[in-house]
């Protein structure tokens, strides 16, 4: 059928009378209810179910980036437990290696002891008063010794094997003038730091007393 007698078919169609009319209206006329049908089930119902999907859909990649973020940082704390645990074992062995306060005495006889082993002759050794850290103390004393230069490298890897921490700071070597020296003789000046741990009742001392001005 051409367009011209489809057209004319068409206006020839009685509205008040659709029982009448041929076949292929008919079929045309369903289709065309079938597909506003569907275009208004689609813009009405199955859109807004399909944006709420899509919501929901991105705030399961939400949820899920969220519970990434947890996981690697619940992973990371066992790690920083670890951690921590290696840090207190390791800050337990260096607290042990400072000697408390009846035990000074001893590691500065240690590091006399030591200056005599390395055949160095002594013209100071002053204990400084102590400095008070956090937890700790800093014992300086003055040394001047005399001496060889391998003599004074003995001395000081012998002081850096020593059981307790002991420090040697502010180093200054210098020949020795004068008639009669050797050439060969040396002046060292250093500034040995030895350490103890500070027991509790000094630890509560040293803390700032409540309404205490800064």
């Amino acid at each position: 059928m051409k367009p011209q007698e489809i057209f004319a078919e068409l206006q020839s169609l009685d509205m008040e009378n659709p029982g009448v009319w041929p076949t292929w209206v008919h079929a045309s006329a369903v289709v065309l209810a079938a597909l506003v049908v569907i275009g208004f089930g689609a813009n009405f119902l199955i859109k807004p179910e399909y944006a709420l999907l899509q919501e929901e859909k991105a705030r399961e990649m939400t949820l899920r980036d969220e519970f990434e973020r947890k996981q690697k940082k619940v992973a990371a704390l066992d790690a920083y437990k670890d951690q921590l645990a290696e840090m207190e074992r390791t800050f337990g062995a260096m607290l042990r290696q400072l000697p408390s306060r009846t035990e000074v005495a001893n590691l500065l006889n240690d590091i006399s002891q030591t200056r005599v082993a390395s055949s160095l002759e002594e013209e100071l050794f002053e204990p400084s008063p102590e400095v008070q850290k956090e937890f700790y103390a800093e014992i300086p004393n003055k040394i001047i010794v005399t001496g060889g230069y391998h003599q004074m490298g003995l001395f000081v890897s012998s002081v850096a094997a020593l059981p307790r921490i002991v420090t040697i700071d502010e180093v200054s070597i210098t020949p020795i003038g004068g008639q009669g020296a050797s050439k060969d003789q040396l002046r060292m000046s250093a500034l040995a730091k030895t350490y103890r741990y500070l027991d509790d009742a000094e630890i509560q001392a040293a803390k700032p007393k409540p309404g205490a001005r800064k």
